[in-house]
């Protein structure tokens, strides 16, 4: 049975909540992603999007060389853990619509599973069928 820990890039590239909007435009630039978790320590605290940044962040005026992550990160993050099924994994992908999740251990950020991860993991079908609920 393939796990979470069989999926995940680890170390996970994360933000802290002090970055200014613009450093972590920078970073998800430079990483090829849409989203990234934002940790406190190892501790994750948020998640933060393109889409967040542009919304929460540039379209109300905030200034993206001073504003922070804290300011529009999402603090309720969807997780796994390392031990989770990977087809669990591909099913919570699925049923929340998202790309990217963090995998954690204790509250830490150990790793980060992309829906490039289930599709080199899992087959055609089933990463079919998740790419075709996550674009929903």
């Amino acid at each position: 049975m393939k796990t979470a820990r069989d999926l995940m890039t680890s170390p996970a590239e994360c933000l802290a909540p002090t970055a200014t909007l613009a450093e972590a435009a920078r970073q998800l630039s430079q990483h090829d992603v849409g989203s990234m978790p934002v940790t406190d320590g190892d501790l994750l605290v948020g998640v933060v999007t393109d889409r967040d940044i542009v919304v929460k962040g540039i379209a109300v005026g905030l200034d993206p060389a001073s504003a922070t992550v804290a300011e529009i990160a999402t603090p309720d993050v969807v997780t796994v853990g390392v031990d989770h099924d990977a087809k669990d994994v591909a099913r919570i992908l699925a049923e929340t619509q998202i790309r990217r999740i963090p995998v954690v251990e204790e509250g830490r950020v150990v790793g980060i599973i992309a829906q490039a991860d289930i599709a080199r993991t899992l087959g055609d079908r089933l990463t079919g069928d998740i790419v075709e609920d996550i674009s929903r």
